[in-house]
């Protein structure tokens, strides 16, 4: 009897056991992502940024085996896109493409920041930096900064210059070059590049800094004239035009290329984050990801996720004195 007792028991506390495993087990958490995956972007179709974005998205997916879906949110600069993402759930299923600009350069522009780029965001990945250029219309007999220069001051008021948005890489320097040559000049803000570009091929502004992606095909096509690329090296694309240190030895301080990063919403698991980094990583040995950004001019570099944070830092600190000094802070 005590023998069959034992073996009842026995037998009940391996069943309990086995119910405590199963248990526990159905509880375990799927291994992420198990669904689609929303990735804002903070330019409108078409843009160099926009293009980057695109092809992450495509490449990831294909190494986490879930679709990227890219949703863009132009407008504000990038405050429109870092909204909609302060607004998702914490769960790692919305991500957003950022770049130098939205980062080091833009919530400084405004007296009350709109957010904190330290504390708002989990970085995740810097994809790449690519140089900026300085361009002009074609047939208006400028072909170097001299002859911006003597147009700004022959021009009542001064040069009329385009940008994808208050707080842009694009802004912050031509209005920190202008300063350089002495000459007075109006920001016009645009959402995006490409209404600059259409704007400046129509000659109602007579300059804007452009991404080179997005620049090389209208200077090739003969439609912009390049003056300078904010770089310490010429460019593989453009190696007859000079870099900026080149073309005014005084603006040498200004060349500084523009990035692109992924991140998520700050508190977004670490271990979300080291999977969508190591995605990215992988993405970097892939032939096919690699031929397309570098077709673009993107310099694709290792990249951890302290590096978005440290590299806005390092940007931050440049350009937060310079909007101080050139007064570009509104309400």
């Amino acid at each position: 009897m005590k023998v069959t007792n034992m073996r009842t028991a026995g037998f009940m506390l391996a069943s309990l056991g086995a119910w405590i495993g199963a248990a526990c087990w159905a509880q375990q958490p799927a291994p992420y992502p198990t669904k689609p995956i929303q990735l804002i972007a903070q330019q409108p179709p078409g843009s160099s940024s926009d293009s980057m974005t695109r092809i992450w998205a495509d490449c990831v997916s294909h190494e986490l085996g879930q679709p990227v879906v890219v949703q863009n949110k132009p407008g504000a600069n990038g405050i429109l896109a870092i909204s909609t993402l302060k607004g998702q759930k914490l769960d790692g299923y919305t991500l957003m493409s950022i770049g130098m600009s939205q980062m080091s350069i833009t919530p400084y522009t405004y007296k009350q920041h709109p957010y904190d780029p330290a504390s708002d965001f989990e970085g995740i990945a810097v994809l790449g930096t690519s140089p900026l250029v300085l361009t002009v219309p074609a047939g208006e007999g400028v072909s170097r900064l001299a002859d911006l220069q003597a147009l700004a001051k022959a021009t009542p008021g001064g040069l009329n210059f385009g940008s994808p948005g208050k707080g842009s890489p694009a802004h912050l320097l031509t209005t920190a070059l202008l300063d350089k040559l002495g000459v007075p000049g109006t920001h016009v803000p645009f959402v995006g590049e490409g209404a600059g570009v259409t704007n400046m091929m129509g000659k109602q502004i007579q300059a804007m800094t452009l991404v080179i992606g997005t620049a090389a095909p209208q200077v090739k096509a003969g439609k912009l004239v390049a003056l300078a690329v904010f770089d310490t090296q010429r460019s593989k694309l453009m190696p007859d035009v000079p870099t900026i240190g080149e073309a005014l030895p005084a603006a040498a301080d200004l060349a500084r290329p523009a990035w692109i990063a992924i991140v998520g919403k700050t508190g977004t698991s670490s271990q979300i984050v080291s999977k969508l980094n190591t995605a990215t990583e992988q993405c970097r040995s892939n032939a096919q990801y690699r031929s397309r950004l570098e077709a673009m001019n993107v310099t694709i570099t290792p990249s951890s996720p302290s590096d978005v944070h440290a590299l806005a830092a390092r940007d931050s600190a440049v350009w937060r004195p310079l909007i101080d000094k050139l007064g570009l802070a509104t309400e």
